[in-house]
């Protein structure tokens, strides 16, 4: 998150206030992953069998990597089934185009 043309970015999290330098084209994002992780951290802190702020933080952002892996394993599974459809596809139009072919 640097750049030449970084700009300071106010963020909260656990009540406290951090100051980052990010690029403008990058503000929105860090904010947003700021948003998430804070919602993250009170939901662990809500339920109550973690204590310390810094343990809270390290759980909320192992839930926060946990779901993003099985989303990205979610994505390259569907993503492996529709290159297979799409090699099955192109197996029967090549079958089809041959016999066409073939045909007199």
């Amino acid at each position: 998150m640097s750049s030449s043309n970084s700009s300071p970015v106010n963020l909260r999290i656990l009540g406290k206030d951090y100051v980052l330098a990010c690029p403008e084209e990058e503000r929105e994002t860090l904010i947003t992953s700021a948003n998430i992780l804070s919602q993250k951290v009170q939901e662990v802190r809500e339920g109550g069998k973690v204590v310390g702020s810094e343990r809270m933080v390290v759980v909320s952002a192992l839930n926060i990597i946990h779901e993003y892996l099985q989303y990205k394993y979610q994505q390259e599974a569907q993503q492996t089934q529709l290159h297979q459809q799409i090699s099955q596809l192109q197996a029967k139009i090549d079958l089809a185009l041959s016999n066409s072919t073939d045909s007199p």
